[in-house]
């Protein structure tokens, strides 16, 4: 893996912390959209966001979707605006399979709380990059992930291949990450790598931490195999496309 840099210690309380990259050239293969498509690009992490208080409620928020289904291998996917829901080897919709009942599972706060957060992570992402907020569209995939070490059943479960999000989700211009669990008190491994020509870049995961970047090949990054316990994320995408924009769930 060549040199290891920790970007970000799970013990540290980063109000911010950005480090700017060249842009690569994936965004020139898309339309651009003036104002919002990357002319800055880069990395960042901030603890200054969410509070860990509002990371635990929205662990539950997955906690207890998931409890509903959960995939056989070590990643299972809950995604509140399609519905997908992990379920064995596949995926089902949570609001077709589970009908009426899935009001006995979230509440309007969850889902408001889910917006909020939502709202806040677009808006330090475009403070940031120096961009218009209302510029910026939701996007999918945006998803909770559960992992742990059990081993792959299937390539979904596979979650530890080197990526770039612009080359696998064309509409991807900012993808950010919210984390909520801890690294080394709720599991080891884990851990989100940049992978940079002279050395990785890690962030260790702690609750109500947020990692946003730009998505193009600057960005090109793995999470490790998770080793022990579990890691729960929220991975929300961010589009400069109007048409590739998502609303947020509704109950």
């Amino acid at each position: 893996d060549g040199v290891t840099e920790v970007l970000a210690h799970h013990s540290d309380n980063l109000r911010d912390k950005f480090m700017e990259i060249p842009c690569s050239e994936d965004y020139d293969s898309h339309k651009r959209f003036a104002g919002c498509t990357p002319r800055k690009c880069g990395r960042g992490v901030t603890d200054a966001v969410i509070t860990r208080e509002e990371a635990e409620r929205i662990r539950r928020i997955a906690e207890r979707g998931l409890s509903l289904g959960g995939s056989d291998g070590g990643a299972s996917i809950l995604d509140l605006h399609s519905g997908a829901l992990s379920l064995g080897k596949h995926f089902v919709n949570l609001y077709r399979y589970f009908g009426d009942k899935i009001q006995d599972i979230f509440t309007e706060e969850d889902f408001a709380l889910y917006r909020d957060v939502r709202q806040r992570i677009q808006q330090r992402i475009a403070q940031v990059f120096g961009i218009s907020s209302s510029a910026m569209y939701l996007t999918k995939p945006t998803f909770f992930s559960r992992m742990n070490s059990t081993g792959a059943k299937t390539t979904h479960d596979e979650y530890w291949h080197p990526h770039v999000d612009k080359v696998t989700y064309g509409s991807f211009d900012y993808t950010s990450l919210l984390y909520l669990s801890d690294y080394s008190k709720d599991f080891g491994g884990g851990r989100f790598v940049f992978m940079d020509a002279d050395s990785n870049k890690t962030v260790e995961p702690r609750a109500g931490r947020v990692s946003f970047f730009t998505s193009g090949s600057e960005n090109l990054h793995r999470v490790e195999k998770v080793q022990w316990g579990t890691r729960f994320a929220i991975t929300i995408s961010f589009s400069c496309d109007p048409e590739h924009g998502i609303a947020d769930p509704l109950l």
